[in-house]
C-alpha cells in the first residue's frame, strides 16, 4: 500500500470547493481531508454538516473529516448523516474517549484521535482496539499555512512503534510539503494531509503540486522499507 494523500480543503478557494475537489481528484487525492472548526476548541470558525453533505454529492474519494470542536459527541450522528467517511475527534476535547470511538465505529465510520503537538502519544495505548487511525498534528491547530514542528518527528516514529502489527493508520497534518514529506513519511506516516503544498495556485498547479508531494512521500515509503 503507497502513502495515503489527503488534501485539506481548508486550504482551497471555498468559492469554487466542487472544482478545486475535482482537480485534487483527478490529480490523484486519495481522501479529502475536512477540517471542522467551531471557534471555541480552536481559534477559528470553517464549515459544518450542511456543507459537507454538498461536497458528499460530488466527491469520489472519502471525506477524511477532523473535528476540531468542543463536545464533538453532540454532533457525531449529524456529521455522519452528511456523508463522511471517517470522523478523527481530539484527545484534548473528549472526557470519556472511549465511548466517543464506539460511537464512531458504531456509525460505520473510521475512528480517529488527533493529537496537539504537546499532548503524549503514549495516552492512547490502551485504546489501540478501539480506534483505526492517529492523527498527529505538526502545527498548533486552527489555521492552514502553518510551519512544520520538527519535533513531532519523534512522535511519529513512537506512534508508529506502537502501532506495528496493528491496521492503524498514522496520519500527520500540518505545514506538510515536499520538503518535509520525505522525512515524515520514513518515520511511519501511512497518510498526508497538506493544503498549501496542494491548493496554493489556481487550480492547475494541483496537479503538479500532488505529483511532487506524491514523489517525495514515495521516496520516505523508499526508504523506510530499506
Amino acid at each position: 500500500m503507497g502513502v495515503v494523500l489527503a488534501p485539506s480543503l481548508l486550504s482551497a478557494d471555498f468559492a469554487a470547493l466542487g472544482a478545486a475537489l475535482g482537480a485534487a481528484e483527478s490529480a490523484g487525492a486519495d481522501w479529502h481531508h475536512v477540517d471542522v472548526m467551531d471557534g471555541h476548541f480552536v481559534p477559528n470558525i470553517t464549515i459544518g454538516p450542511p456543507v459537507i453533505r454538498k461536497l458528499a454529492k460530488v466527491a469520489t474519494r472519502p471525506l477524511d473529516t477532523h473535528l476540531m470542536i468542543t463536545d464533538p459527541d453532540r454532533y457525531l450522528d449529524d456529521f455522519a448523516e452528511a456523508g463522511c467517511a471517517g470522523l478523527t475527534v481530539h484527545w484534548e476535547a473528549c472526557t470519556h474517549l472511549h465511548r466517543t470511538l464506539g460511537a464512531i465505529r458504531k456509525l460505520g465510520l473510521r475512528a480517529g484521535v488527533s493529537l496537539n503537538p504537546h499532548t503524549p502519544v503514549d495516552g492512547l495505548r490502551h485504546l489501540l482496539d478501539d480506534l483505526d487511525l492517529i492523527l498527529i498534528m505538526s502545527v498548533n491547530p486552527g489555521f492552514g499555512g502553518q510551519s512544520f514542528i520538527p519535533s513531532v518527528l519523534a512522535k511519529v516514529c513512537e506512534a508508529a512503534e506502537m502501532v506495528k502489527g496493528r491496521t492503524v493508520i498514522i496520519e500527520v497534518d500540518g505545514g506538510i510539503t515536499p520538503d518535509n514529506a520525505t522525512a515524515v513519511v520514513a518515520a511511519g506516516a501511512d497518510a498526508l494531509v497538506a493544503g498549501n503544498a496542494i491548493y496554493s495556485g489556481p487550480l492547475s498547479a494541483i496537479a503538479p503540486n500532488m505529483a511532487k508531494l506524491r514523489a517525495a512521500a514515495e521516496a520516505g515509503l523508499s526508504a523506510r522499507r530499506h
